[in-house]
């Protein structure tokens, strides 16, 4: 990677990840594009409709892009409240990237999910390559995603590469609409008002990943040596698998006086429900060094400790 254009560069994953390519790369060696600007982005942005593909080419050859990280989508709650937009947004934003990086011959990257799995796809230690009938819009349009990658490579010879990612918890950015932000919110609720109400069942496990490892598994992946990937998309990535009451007890270290109680959100769980407990990130390891710093003890120290420098407050002893 030397000239990178981010789609959804001001999302939960992109809005970090552009930051950190700028800071690998060069800040005028990243185009960050969004549907919206805000007034404080940092180095060169443009503003982009990923429905526009005929804008997204000409942002692309313009700026002698090499590569594209395509981060624009809907997530799986806000999915299920309006399919048809998800649909559109969804695949129509991912075919009009991939059709650029066929076009201006462009090293890709799209991230997959764990929504990409179903309610029969095996639990536990769920294989890189098992049934996967998901019961979501969000999760079709992953597996529709995934195997829309996979033709690219296979037909076009693009360079397509992709994890599927779990829930993701990071300090920067606000939850975005997935089912797994139930594992962000409730560190901001422990400092803000020391007790959370949980819309995900307890005892729902579910796999996780603290930000940092997630945006260098990213740069690893985009950087590894091709010949060596044999599934090249989708690759299952992973740090942990907790439920609620686990991430609580660790939050009680930290924050001896923090309650949490339940009040089960009947559509979040149901999504939940239909996921794995935890994967199996094997392949990733194998063919591209897939590794992780952070577990849920040293995750949480460290959220906590950023949120309460961010919300700028003691946490509640």
């Amino acid at each position: 990677m030397k000239k990178i254009i981010v789609t959804g560069a001001l999302g939960q994953i992109g809005s970090e990840l552009t930051v950190m390519l700028s800071e690998l790369y060069g800040q005028e060696n990243v185009l960050a594009t969004d549907i919206r600007k805000v007034p404080n982005t940092v180095g060169p942005f443009e503003v982009l409709d990923v429905m526009d593909g005929k804008r997204m080419y000409e942002l692309a050859k313009n700026f002698g892009a090499d590569t594209i990280i395509h981060m624009a989508a809907l997530l799986s709650a806000t999915a299920e409240k309006n399919p048809q937009f998800a649909w559109n947004l969804n695949m129509g934003g991912l075919m009009n990237a991939l059709e650029v990086a066929r076009e201006l011959d462009l090293q890709f990257f799209t991230p997959s999910s764990i929504g990409a799995f179903g309610p029969t796809t095996p639990k536990d230690n769920t294989p890189q390559d098992t049934l996967q009938r998901p019961t979501t819009m969000y999760g079709v349009n992953k597996v529709a995603g995934e195997l829309l990658c996979d033709y690219y490579f296979t037909r076009f010879g693009v360079d397509t590469r992709g994890v599927r990612f779990p829930g993701l918890i990071s300090y920067v950015t606000p939850p975005g609409g997935g089912t797994t932000d139930y594992a962000v919110e409730i560190y901001y609720k422990a400092i803000e008002e020391g007790r959370y109400t949980s819309y995900i069942a307890e005892g729902t496990y579910m796999d996780m990943m603290y930000m940092p490892d997630a945006l260098q598994a990213i740069v690893d992946l985009m950087e590894a040596d091709g010949s060596k990937l044999k599934h090249r998309n989708a690759f299952n990535i992973s740090a942990m698998s907790f439920e609620p009451s686990q991430i609580a007890k660790e939050i009680q270290k930290q924050i001896p006086s923090f309650k949490m109680d339940y009040d089960v959100d009947p559509v979040r769980q149901t999504i939940a429900d239909s996921w794995p407990n935890a994967i199996d990130s094997s392949a990733a390891v194998e063919e591209w060094g897939f590794k992780t710093q952070f577990d849920l003890e040293k995750m949480t120290i460290d959220m906590l400790d950023q949120l309460k420098r961010k919300l700028n407050k003691r946490a509640i002893s």
